[in-house]
């Protein structure tokens, strides 16, 4: 006998993602105390990082530019880091 699936209407599925969001609890444990799958709201719960910018869309990701943009972030990160000394630097030279 095939399996039904139940279907939840969009405000309870954006209070469940609230509810992960905000109290910092865990998936499995609020999946449990709503008597939900937890890969079910893990789902919601990334597709709701997407919709918001915090996470990528791996469908649309494009590994080639995302190495290219890491590679961008750890060169900035560097010079960052080397005018940081550099300030320092200078700073401790003109209070002498």
């Amino acid at each position: 006998m095939p399996e039904t699936r139940r279907r939840y209407d969009p405000d309870f599925r954006e209070g469940a993602v609230g509810i992960v969001r905000e109290t910092g609890k865990s998936v499995a444990q609020v999946a449990r105390d709503l008597g939900i799958n937890p890969g079910t709201l893990a789902s919601w719960v990334a597709r709701d990082a997407i919709a918001r910018g915090e996470k990528l869309d791996p469908k649309w990701a494009d590994p080639e530019r995302v190495k290219q943009l890491e590679r961008e972030n750890a060169e900035l990160r560097m010079e960052r880091d080397v005018l940081k000394r550099s300030v320092v630097l200078w700073v401790k030279e003109a209070t002498r």
